[in-house]
């Protein structure tokens, strides 16, 4: 396969989407519309991706970064000078160039692969991606030869009745020969119903200089959908959440009902892991094998240990290890590290603390800003005080200590290893290793009180 380079075109408005944000930056199963365009492109090894873009370019380039370059569309004139805008980014480029759309999410890698072996193969000028739809309203039709070569693309608003009852249509997705595709570019004339130069025009020029034009049809015209409001933006979600569904089942883990599981693209599962209904599984999350996922989990960008359990809970850019429960309705909060044969509860709050191995946490208890060690039991209702109003501190606690019910560890403190603390004690100061803390006032009890009251 020759180099291919690939320009996509970013530089919509999107007012059907009704949004402040670019139409090509919402999201779709995990990712940008973009950044699944971007990634079908990158699935032929092209030499460079140029994406050109109109209102939203920072925030383009905030999200892709340096992973592709820009050109910049300033004003909206068509498809045709939209990549007229990237032309100097191809400029003495002698393979070929992508053109694709930066709204169509369900376009395959494989796909665009295809239609360039297609292009390479019968050395035409220019082969451009078209499906077959029952109802191809709002699409360009296909004009074919006697041949079955490509002749021209009508557009919607400009096409006959006759031309309206063609079911072919074009995905807005070309595979040029690039110093053919840089003479036609200048050639186009805004010679339509828009005043707009149609990218669409370069297959009547090529045929016009007696050059092939052909056509892939896809297999899944599904593939070939753009997104225009929310409501396709809801439609192609969908499909790509059963691309992943599929993938994940089809290498060993089990979705009790994968009609409301939501694995978003990046994450990772192992084998054996079961997931039960309303687990929410976003960014690059990793789970281990053998893991159960119970009802009502939301995990973020987090992993998840081999054989661990977590149940209706949260865990936000955290880290579980191997085989420990968590939850029902604990929430581990981001930059925490949670060992292996751990135990957290219901109730439970962790934030930016590190849990050791066989530590247990049980219920209603918050550590923040922590780090404790292995082999720890945490009672009920214990709060690490790491807050004062206006600094936060941190907490240490040794292997093996016992912290009864209701302790206030007040920040900063070190309490050592093999430490018992009393129920209902708050610890201001340091405890050295193998001690017993009390800090509580003594118990008085006054007898008939209540009558001495009256």
């Amino acid at each position: 396969m020759k180099e291919c380079m690939a320009v996509i075109l970013a530089a919509g408005e999107g007012t059907r989407m009704k949004s402040k944000t670019p139409k090509v930056l919402h999201q779709a199963a995990g990712r940008s519309l973009l950044e699944w365009v971007v990634g079908a492109a990158h699935g032929v090894d092209v030499k460079k991706c140029v994406v050109v873009c109109g209102r939203g370019m920072n925030e383009i380039k905030e999200q892709l970064g340096s992973t592709v370059s820009y050109a910049e569309q300033a004003e909206r004139r068509g498809s045709g000078h939209a990549v007229l805008c990237a032309a100097h980014e191809l400029e003495g480029f002698e393979g070929y160039t992508l053109i694709i759309a930066g709204d169509m999410p369900l376009l395959r890698a494989e796909t665009v692969r295809a239609l360039v072996d297609a292009a390479q193969k019968g050395n035409y000028a220019c082969t451009m991606l078209t499906a077959q739809l029952e109802n191809p309203y709002g699409y360009g039709r296909i004009l074919r030869n006697t041949l079955g070569d490509v002749t021209a693309i009508v557009e919607e608003k400009d096409a006959t009745e006759e031309q309206r009852e063609i079911q072919e249509v074009n995905a807005s997705c070309y595979c040029v020969c690039t110093p053919l595709l840089l003479e036609c570019l200048k050639e186009i004339k805004p010679a339509n119903a828009q005043g707009e130069y149609y990218l669409t025009d370069i297959v009547g020029l090529l045929n016009a200089r007696g050059e092939k034009v052909g056509a892939y049809i896809a297999n899944d015209a599904r593939e070939c959908m753009g997104v225009n409001d929310r409501i396709q933006l809801a439609q192609v979600s969908g499909i790509l959440r059963e691309r992943i569904l599929e993938k994940h089942m089809k290498s060993g883990v089990t979705l009790i009902d994968p009609s409301n599981t939501y694995i978003d693209a990046d994450c990772t599962i192992g084998q054996d892991t079961v997931i039960y209904p309303n687990v929410t599984l976003e960014g690059n999350t990793r789970v281990g094998e053998d893991v159960i996922l119970y009802p009502g989990s939301r995990i973020r960008n987090s992993v998840i240990g081999s054989g661990t359990q977590v149940q209706n809970s949260v865990v936000l850019e955290a880290e579980i290890g191997e085989y420990s429960t968590v939850g029902p309705n604990a929430y581990v909060r981001p930059d925490s590290h949670i060992g292996n044969h751990c135990r957290i509860g219901d109730f439970v709050e962790i934030k930016n603390s590190k849990i050791g191995d066989g530590t247990k946490v049980s219920h209603l208890t918050y550590i923040g800003d922590s780090d404790f060690g292995k082999g720890i039991n945490v009672g009920c209702g214990v709060v690490v005080v790491n807050y004062d109003g206006k600094n936060k501190f941190r907490t240490s606690v040794g292997d093996d200590a016992f912290i009864g019910c209701n302790t206030n560890l007040i920040s900063p403190v070190s309490v050592g290893g093999g430490v018992y603390i009393a129920a209902g004690s708050t610890i201001t100061e340091d405890i050295p290793d193998n001690a017993f803390a009390i800090a509580r006032s003594r118990q008085v009890v006054k007898t008939d009180w209540k009558d001495r009251r009256k």
